[in-house]
């Protein structure tokens, strides 16, 4: 599978200037790595265990066929088309470019704080190589009075044990069980909060810097440099291990999950359809967010990585495969989850939903305490963690890549085309010092204040602009006619009428639930403070803003005696606008007089323009500058 479209000679990288992927496996699996992420384990199943488990699924695909889909096609053509970053294609409307530095804000902070949530990956990780996961009993300094575990401490005095066990009646395990269920603190809980980030009691107290967790961030950006060290070209190596063996770990813990005892429970609880709940608004906007998120759509990754495609690949066929596999790989992880789940609510005699999470509370509390329970419960903790480490790699790679692949591209010189190695190198160094707050005592604070805020509405103002700049501003007939010029054939009608209507509408509603579903953000009994919240909005604010401000600054900049005029001449594509290579720019991004300088047309328009020629006494078309043949009744000057 070479990925070019039927009937089209393969051809060799061409664009040396920038680089390709070396084929297109390369790309399709950056692609799965880049929208497969933490999101799809700690998030989904959660979301529809809440939202009437099977009957979530229902709006998840519909949202999954009209939004995500068409948006991923999108982005993708949008970027193989010119071979751009995220700043570079708004040369097909200059005045939107504040969208592509919107889009770059966004990347930044999602990288920093992501990082982080892998650089404690990576420390769970190595604390799993020892022969007892250190979270398993209450035994340990850190632990409180009020720490219950769900394992029987091993070596203690037989007498003792024989005593204890004498003492314990009827009422005693009741009171147990009421312990469990209510004021149990778990012992991962504990190692959690008091061990591995010593938690602060306010966002503002910083306290000190956790240094092991600073060191696993040190490696973590280590490893996402040195795979990005020499592009798309490295990290296109490194995916056919990151982006696969993440599925090889999830089938591991599957098999295991489904043989416990509990684990239909658990999984009957993810999936039993609740009917009543599809008449919810909220499950449709927990439906259409999850997809709209978990994609990746607005992020510049999905633009980037198809700018290093060949021109005439088949992106459309790239879109269906990678969103569905996105979408089922989601699917499979709440079977992972939840049979783990059920196995651990069956051991403590509690409900299911006694031990559902989602987010930290999932991939840091919750499962490590099953693994607990598990025999050789080490190795499955290095299993899991370690798939944590590679689903989020695979994101860290395309978020570094956007910011880089932006940089490169606009300041455009050979120096730093050849030196782009430099730009990444710098890039992570920045990256991991704007990190390091994160990793302070109060840094679990500030990383849910920017997951919250930094990449929550301003995303969806994004999408929505770009939809509206390419099919309004542009216009959506010549956008079609760049995307079948590039795979020799138009659109599908139902992405054509998605990108001009659906799509748009569902992102409006998207924006609007958001809206009114806000409630300050809070973590487990902690509010935070009013200051804490203006921050996290400066940062949702700080993306947006960028795309009026560069707007007023493109119009003041652009020749015209009015405003109007000004304005519309901010509006038309750049000269530069089309693709990358002089061989793909036929038609009206031909060069006038070159052999490209020909438009390719149906047959059927072909006999027509004859007919008119012969009709007209013609012999020549003269193809104006704009692309578009003028016939004339009298000679040319």
């Amino acid at each position: 599978m070479n990925g070019a479209v039927l009937g089209e000679p393969v051809k060799m990288d061409k664009n040396s200037r920038r680089g390709n992927w070396g084929n297109q496996i390369e790309f399709i699996l950056t692609s799965v790595g880049y929208a497969v992420g933490l999101g799809n384990v700690w998030r989904f199943p959660y979301l529809c265990y809440r939202n009437g488990g099977g009957a979530f699924m229902f709006p998840y695909f519909i949202m999954l066929v009209f939004c995500g889909i068409p948006l991923f096609f999108l982005e993708l053509s949008f970027g193989q088309f010119a071979s751009q970053g995220c700043l570079g294609v708004w040369r097909i409307s200059p005045m939107f470019k504040g969208v592509g530095y919107g889009m770059m804000v966004v990347s930044t902070y999602i990288g920093i704080y992501y990082n982080v949530v892998i650089c404690i990956a990576f420390y769970y990780f190595f604390s799993s190589m020892t022969n007892l996961l250190p979270w398993t009993y209450c035994n340990n300094p850190w632990n409180t009075a009020s720490c219950n575990g769900v394992v029987t401490p091993k070596g203690i005095n037989s007498t003792l044990a024989n005593a204890t066990r004498s003492l314990v009646t009827g009422a005693a395990q009741a009171a147990v069980e009421v312990v469990n269920k209510t004021k149990r603190t778990s012992p991962s809980e504990e190692y959690w909060k008091h061990y591995v980030l010593n938690i602060s009691d306010d966002i503002g107290n910083f306290g000190d810097v956790r240094l092991p967790i600073l060191g696993c961030l040190a490696v973590s950006w280590v490893v996402v440099f040195l795979c990005l060290i020499r592009g798309v070209k490295s990290s296109g190596k490194v995916v056919y291990f990151t982006a696969t063996f993440p599925y090889v770990v999830l089938t591991i813990l599957f098999i295991r999950g489904i043989t416990l005892e509990g684990a239909v429970t658990g999984i009957k609880y993810y999936l039993t359809p609740q009917w009543h709940k599809i008449l919810d608004a909220k499950v449709w906007g927990d439906a259409a967010s999850q997809i709209f998120y978990s994609l990746g759509c607005a992020w510049g990754g999905l633009i980037t990585m198809a700018s290093y495609n060949k021109f005439h690949n088949n992106c459309y066929r790239d879109s269906i495969i990678i969103s569905i596999t996105n979408c089922a790989t989601s699917v499979y992880a709440g079977f992972v989850i939840f049979s783990i789940l059920g196995f651990m609510a069956h051991h403590l005699n509690v409900d299911v939903s006694e031990v559902a999470d989602h987010g930290p509370g999932l991939a840091f509390v919750a499962y490590p305490e099953a693994l607990t329970l598990l025999p050789i419960s080490p190795l499955w903790s290095l299993l899991f963690f370690f798939m944590l480490i590679l689903l989020g790699l695979g994101t860290q790679f395309c978020l570094l890549e956007t910011l880089v692949t932006a940089i490169v591209d606009e300041i455009g010189t050979d120096w730093i085309m050849k030196n782009k190695t430099v730009v990444t190198g710098g890039v992570a160094v920045v990256g991991f010092l704007l990190g390091v707050p994160l990793t302070t005592q109060a840094g679990i604070y500030w990383l849910l204040l920017m997951d919250n805020y930094a990449a929550s509405f301003s995303l969806v103002i994004i999408s929505c602009i770009m939809c509206i700049c390419i099919m309004y501003v542009y216009g959506h007939k010549k956008y079609f006619k760049d995307v079948e010029m590039m795979l020799g054939f138009p659109p599908p009608i139902f992405f054509r009428v998605c990108w001009r209507f659906v799509s748009p509408i569902i992102i409006s509603f998207i924006l609007i639930f958001t809206v009114i579903q806000y409630k300050p953000i809070t973590y487990n009994d902690y509010v935070y403070p009013g200051w804490s919240l203006a921050i996290g909005f400066a940062m949702a604010l700080s993306s947006v803003i960028c795309i009026p401000i560069y707007a007023l600054y493109k119009i003041a900049k652009s020749e015209g005696n009015t405003f109007l005029e000004r304005l519309k001449k901010s509006c038309r594509p750049d000269i530069k606008w089309g693709p990358a290579l002089s061989e793909d720019r036929i038609g009206r991004y031909a060069a006038p007089g070159s052999e490209a300088d020909v438009e390719v047309r149906p047959l059927k328009e072909e006999l027509k323009e004859k007919e008119e020629e012969k009709r007209d006494e013609i012999s020549l078309s003269i193809q104006g500058s704009n692309g578009s043949t003028a016939h004339n009744t009298t000679p040319s000057a």
